[in-house]
């Protein structure tokens, strides 16, 4: 009955039925031991494959997670948008970057140095976000999860007053989790993001209430 459909159980699999991939550190660590002159970034994130959407989420999250002035979530909030668009309507497995930002290399030396400074901190979360539970293996279950980044995302994008910090670690977290393929940690991830979400809207109703009684 089922012969040629795809069922529902088996769009989430478990991480279990294929061997663990390796950490992020690892697969750093190997780029710098075998990298050519130059590294690009479109390299890094060919690399990188399907793991690359959430890594690049978690990067673009950083400088949101950061003390910034107001309005500045306009400009860092759109490379979210844009990895999170990708994640869930594009083709392919990766992310697809413009031409300029793909072909921006840095040395190998440089490199080498980035990833010595990141390896200790990568290792030490590393022993908490382990691949586990992992639910995301087919092309539509990313989607849906990438549907569910963009809703975050936008609310980061937003001039939301106390309302861009909370999504923007929620995003973070399921960022770094999913390329780690830590299905528990996307878990808790999608679940702040939810707390996010109801924070975000509790300080824009908060807000038209008092402008309302103001005016």
């Amino acid at each position: 009955m089922t012969d040629g459909v795809e069922t529902i159980p088996g769009l989430f699999s478990r991480a279990g039925d294929k061997p663990a991939p390796e950490h992020l550190s690892q697969l750093l660590r190997r780029m710098a031991g075998h990298a050519d002159d130059r590294i690009t970034v479109r390299a890094l994130a060919a690399e990188l494959e399907d793991r690359s959407f959430g890594a690049f989420l978690f990067v673009f999250c950083l400088p949101n997670l950061v003390p910034l002035p107001p309005g500045a979530t306009f400009l860092l909030g759109l490379p979210l948008i844009f990895v999170a668009w990708q994640m869930m309507m594009s083709r392919h497995h990766r992310v697809l970057l413009p031409r300029r930002i793909g072909d921006y290399a840095i040395s190998r030396k440089t490199f080498e140095a980035i990833v010595e400074r990141l390896l200790p901190w990568l290792e030490r979360v590393e022993r908490l976000v382990v691949p586990r539970f992992w639910f995301l293996e087919t092309r539509l279950s990313e989607r849906l999860i990438g549907a569910y980044a963009l809703v975050l995302a936008v609310v980061v994008f937003l001039p939301i007053p106390l309302g861009n910090w909370f999504p923007a670690l929620a995003l973070a977290v399921v960022g770094f989790t999913h390329s780690e393929r830590d299905g528990l940690g996307v878990i808790v991830g999608c679940v702040l993001g939810l707390a996010a979400i109801a924070l975000a809207a509790f300080v824009v109703y908060t807000a038209g209430v008092l402008l309302f009684l103001v005016v």
